[in-house]
């Protein structure tokens, strides 16, 4: 039985050779001339303004939590689509009752002004 595991053994262990061979020897041979300027925190082709300890408003980060939560709940909607013939009447009711409830909790986020950005 465990002969047939022996081919995915060697296609791990020369996996993960092959990723230490290539970190190892671009570390050896790579050249290495560190300047002041490489060593600046890059920013899409800007100079940095200011730190990089700089506190970001709490408003940032609930919208892009809210953000996260409703794009995992739209790729729910993938699966349902794709065996929605088999599922019939009951695949459509508990998909609008889905949706009514990304709906509720959408209106409830709008209305307690999550998503305002001042």
């Amino acid at each position: 039985m465990l002969s047939s595991y022996l081919a995915i053994l060697i296609f791990l262990i020369v996996a993960l050779g092959f990723a230490v061979f290539t970190i190892v020897f671009s570390y050896l041979l790579g050249p290495r001339k560190p300047s002041e300027e490489k060593l600046m925190p890059y920013e899409c082709g800007m100079d940095p303004i200011g730190s990089a300890r700089r506190r970001f408003s709490i408003k940032f980060f609930v919208i892009a939590m809210l953000f996260i939560v409703f794009d995992i709940e739209v790729m729910f909607l993938y699966p349902w689509a794709i065996i929605f013939k088999e599922l019939k009447l009951f695949g459509l009711i508990e998909m609008g009752v889905f949706i009514a409830i990304l709906f509720i909790a959408l209106a409830y986020v709008w209305k307690k002004g999550a998503l305002e950005w001042e």
